[in-house]
């Protein structure tokens, strides 16, 4: 084709000016390493400037900062807040409620309150205190009461509303400590999780006869376990992926020359890659610390064995090294630049997802694709002929300790000894094409409307190892009380309503029992839970005078009468957000009834569940648009540079059978589509189309020299088969190092890349021959036979 001749006119520079492409690594290089180094001095050059503070005199001065003539003094009282704290320690036992157990209780708090870097802790023997008197009601009898009082403080803890399924579960065994940190004292991060536990641990072992397990978990541990997991998987993997997929590579080359070259290209387009994402602040995306790397280098491999085979080829037919360093950059220049841009655009399709993880993500993989291939067309051609890489292949010429005499260049390799099996396969299909386009056409018809049932789903421990203990204490908490994370529904009501009015007591309470009639909503905490605990019998709706006999802290922590403001608070679990959809619905319809008899009142769900719950949709949606303008503009590309829509068509059928394969076996599988899939899925589309760009490359210039549609396959087939069937081995063997990840989403990632490339490849030795035989535009031999 003739613009493969251009493009390779265009490219030559890099081999007749080496010195030029030596400067242009040498600059690419200088400024990736500014990334390292301090990116703060470029990314603060393109940051707004800041804006200039109001001085406090004149916010004073303005009249919407004025205070109201009638407004109503707020209460100076810090409301009680279960919700929040830095660290919650789980503690599981059966000895509690006994002597010994609450005598080592109350010296593990005292111990915890005594390091310097904890700022308070709360428990269920130091809630408020709740009766009409203000008398101090301890939970915990002294040591030397008698089991009969302790019975009785168990099950006075198990009825108040403020212990019972928020501090202490139903069943008495599980109990939380909620610990907030001075963070002026704290050294270092384990004093948030590893030297918390031990000091508890250390406190509760001087009391040998009774036995306690600890776990850490809450806002600060998930946090630290996220950033201290990506850190250790971001070397360990690297090094591991790497190290097999070089190893592979060797064994498919048999030349340790061809894999030093090969593996500059990627390692270099890393380097740049990591770099500049320090300018754009994208380097804590959670997806860029292991995946991202891992990714490229596949890429960057896949392309550069396209590009190796090829120089390798040409050099073993007699070439230099310089000529054919140059050749094999016109042949397969223009494939590897196409599969730069299919892959980008794939990347790019995740750009418009609503999840800014997703966004972030996207971006970084456009950016690190396009500079890997960059790396690739530079590195590879240049570093065939440079003067290290000939020194080096005069060493391992020869044979040493066993190994070949003939040249490694000229050796044939794993794949060469055993293509003609695999051609053997292409040239049945080519017998039948007709019938095999058929099935491969229907077979992703099928799987794509099973694919349609795949439904979203989110989890906040996604992120998370599961042998982590934040993660295990967190499954804890779900487990006994009902989950670690908290939502709400906020009341409010109209003027016409005095805060003091009977019907805000009915309205809560009747939201109250809503949420009590779903078994998966945690134990709800509102006002009506803390008057029902006050003595009496009477209704609760009957008890508004009694609201100012509560505690301040608490009466403020669920009810705000100069906001006309009230909430019942509740747990979630963290056992998928879909589970809860229908329950939320049922709620949000339970709430629409209350309002239709209560008109002057507003009912409304908040909290981060609830956020995650209404946003489950934007994932189909991200999948959607990710896919569908993926889709779009592969086929627009392909169609513009092959000059023929209808061979951009038939590239994206086998291309899109590995996806909705995959996803029927996520559907059969009962995996939910979730962000880490949406990512998956795209990413492996333009990772999958890679090789049907290289097969078409070779069928759109062996076909004119041919005399049938079978012919042009067959010689393309042996002309790119071996690279592709490596492309393939080492794509799954690089994902397949990153299935041993900690981390769920990474290995769901992992295994979709594994199932793809493998898919992929049937889809190319299949299905694509069959539909090129079939409908490819007939080769001049056949018009001219015809």
């Amino acid at each position: 084709m003739s613009i493969s001749r251009n493009f390779g006119r265009s490219t030559a520079w890099i081999v007749d000016r080496p010195a030029w492409a030596y400067l242009f690594l040498f600059l690419m290089s200088s400024i990736a390493s500014v990334g390292y180094i301090a990116p703060e001095h470029v990314r603060n050059f393109f940051q707004p400037p800041p804006v200039p503070e109001v001085a406090p005199a004149e916010v004073a001065a303005t009249p919407a900062t004025s205070p109201k003539p009638d407004a109503k003094p707020r209460p100076d009282v810090e409301a009680l807040d279960l919700t929040r704290s830095n660290a919650v320690l789980v503690i599981e036992s059966d000895d509690i409620f006994t002597p010994t157990g609450a005598r080592a209780l109350r010296h593990m708090i005292s111990s915890l309150e005594a390091l310097p870097y904890i700022r308070n802790v709360l428990w269920m023997d130091r809630v408020p205190v709740l009766n009409i008197f203000g008398l101090r009601e301890p939970l915990f009898p002294k040591s030397q009461a008698s089991p009969a009082r302790f019975a009785a403080a168990r099950e006075h803890a198990l009825h108040h509303p403020l212990v019972k399924g928020q501090l202490l579960s139903p069943d008495g065994r599980t109990l939380i400590v909620l610990v907030n940190f001075d963070w002026l004292y704290i050294t270092s991060d384990e004093d948030c999780t590893i030297h918390l536990r031990q000091a508890a641990e250390k406190a509760l072992a001087e009391f040998p006869n009774v036995k306690f397990t600890v776990g850490v978990t809450g806002q600060v541990p998930i946090r630290l376990t996220m950033t201290q997991t990506h850190e250790r998987d971001n070397v360990k993997f690297r090094i591991i992926g790497y190290s097999v997929v070089l190893i592979m590579a060797a064994i498919l080359f048999r030349g340790i020359v061809s894999v030093v070259i090969l593996s500059l290209g990627p390692a270099l387009g890393i380097f740049w890659t990591l770099g500049i994402l320090n300018f754009f602040n994208f380097q804590d995306n959670p997806f860029n610390d292991v995946v991202l790397p891992v990714m490229l280098s596949l890429v960057g491999l896949a392309d550069g064995v396209h590009m190796m085979v090829q120089i390798r080829r040409f050099n073993a037919a007699g070439m230099s090294e310089r000529v054919a360093a140059r050749s094999g950059l016109e042949e397969v220049g223009l494939a590897c630049f196409l599969t730069a841009v299919t892959t980008g655009i794939g990347f790019w399709s995740l750009t418009l997802a609503q999840h800014e993880i997703v966004r972030e993500f996207g971006w970084s993989c456009v950016l690190g694709v396009s500079l890997t291939v960059l790396a690739i067309l530079v590195v590879i051609p240049l570093a065939y002929f440079s003067r290290p890489v000939k020194f080096l292949r005069s060493v391992f010429t020869r044979k040493i300790l066993g190994m070949r005499l003939e040249p490694i260049e000229q050796q044939a390799g794993l794949i060469e000894h055993h293509l003609h099996r695999v051609t053997y396969i292409v040239d049945l299909i080519l017998k039948r094409p007709k019938p095999v386009a058929w099935l491969g056409i229907a077979v992703t018809l099928v799987c794509a409307s099973i694919a349609a049932q795949l439904r979203p789903d989110e989890r906040r421990s996604s992120f998370l190892p599961e042998s982590a203990e934040a993660t295990k204490a967190l499954h804890q908490m779900d487990r006994a009380l009902g989950g670690l994370e908290f939502s709400e529904v906020q009341i409010r009501w109209s003027e016409k309503v005095p805060s003091e009015s009977a019907e805000v007591l009915k309205v809560v309470s009747q939201v109250d029992d809503l949420l009590k009639s779903e078994p998966l909503i945690g134990t709800p905490i509102s006002l009506r839970s803390l008057l029902d605990a006050l003595p009496g019998d009477s209704p609760t709706e009957e008890r508004a005078s009694m609201i100012e006999l509560l505690p301040p802290p608490l009466k403020r922590a669920f009810y705000k009468p100069e906001d006309r403001f009230a909430t019942v608070t509740f747990r979630v679990q963290d056992i998928g957000i879909a589970q809860y959809s229908k329950i939320f619905q049922r709620i949000e319809t339970g709430l629409s009834q209350i309002v239709s008899k209560h008109p002057d009142f507003n009912l409304s769900l908040a909290g981060s569940a609830i956020h995650r719950w209404r946003d489950l949709y934007r994932i189909t949606m991200d999948l959607g648009s990710s896919l569908g303008s993926e889709t779009v503009i592969i086929i627009f590309v392909l169609g513009l540079v092959f000059r023929s829509i209808r061979i951009a068509l038939i590239a994206m059928i086998p291309n899109v059978f590995p996806l909705v394969l995959c996803a029927t076996w996520m559907v059969f599988t009962g995996q939910p589509l979730e962000i880490v899939t949406v990512c998956s899925f795209t990413i492996c589309l333009g990772i999958a189309v890679d090789d049907t760009i290289h097969f078409l490359t070779r069928f759109q210039e062996e076909l004119p020299r041919s005399t049938s549609r079978k012919q042009a396959i067959r010689s393309t087939f042996e002309a790119v088969g071996t690279s592709m069937l490596m492309t393939t081995m080492v794509l799954v063997v690089g994902f397949s190092t990153v299935t041993f990840s900690d981390m769920r989403d990474q290995r769901i990632f992992a295994s979709m890349g594994v199932l793809t490339m493998i898919t992929a490849m049937v889809g190319d030795l299949v299905i694509l021959p069959a539909l090129l035989a079939v409908y490819a535009l007939p080769a001049p031999g056949e018009t001219a036979a015809k």
